[in-house]
């Protein structure tokens, strides 16, 4: 391989990591793939002598890393809002995002009963996320939906509402719906593991053992 394809293939992986960063749906992933690929585009500009094209991304990565700075340095205040079934924005809520719910978990459908409990997460006062579940008499629970919108898509809504959350409401187990291979990713990521409830393919995770999440 001589050096003229060597260059060639900066600058091809430069334009994969730049357009592959505009397909995240969390902002932490799309800023750091795109500080990854302004990177090697600015590698690039300098290699071929490309002045523009180096400063231009040179700047895009400080941008970047600002932002990068800003979203983990940044204090974040989380809280639960609680809503009843028949809540004219949850019906909203619901009916935007349906396509993308079903997306994440095909089998979800809204049928609340009188044991369960709908709550909005809020993230600096954005509802970002929504849970519906429903209680079991052995202190346990049964997740139905766990959504996030696009965005919010980092595990600390759900790192919140499990291990905060549930912890106060005194569950001791919870179980959750597999939902399609992402949604399996993000439980498997949350320590949950798979096992079977009524005969039934689910998910479930001791609610002491969420003190043990990393960020």
């Amino acid at each position: 391989m001589n050096d003229s394809q060597i260059i060639e293939i900066i600058g091809y992986v430069a334009s994969v990591l730049v357009a592959v960063s505009l397909m995240m749906s969390s902002i932490v992933k799309l800023r750091i793939i795109n500080f990854i690929g302004a990177v090697f585009f600015t590698a690039y500009g300098i290699i071929i002598d490309a002045l523009p094209v180096a400063l231009v991304n040179g700047f895009i990565t400080l941008v970047d890393i600002y932002y990068i700075i800003e979203i983990f340095s940044t204090k974040e205040y989380f809280r639960v809002l609680e809503v009843k079934h028949d809540s004219e924005y949850l019906g909203y809520f619901l009916k935007f995002h349906e396509k993308d719910i079903k997306k994440y978990i095909p089998a979800f459908s809204f049928e609340p009963n009188n044991k369960s409990h709908v709550l909005f997460v809020l993230r600096n006062s954005i509802p970002a996320g929504l849970v519906c579940a429903e209680y079991l008499e052995d202190d346990s629970i049964y997740v139905k939906l766990d959504y996030a919108i696009p965005g919010y898509r980092d595990f600390k809504i759900g790192k919140y509402v499990y291990q905060e959350i549930m912890k106060e409401r005194k569950v001791k187990k919870i179980y959750s719906d597999p939902g399609n291979k992402k949604h399996e990713q993000y439980l498997k990521k949350m320590g949950f593991e798979k096992t079977s409830l009524d005969s039934k393919q689910v998910y479930c995770r001791e609610i002491e053992q969420f003190s043990n999440l990393k960020s």
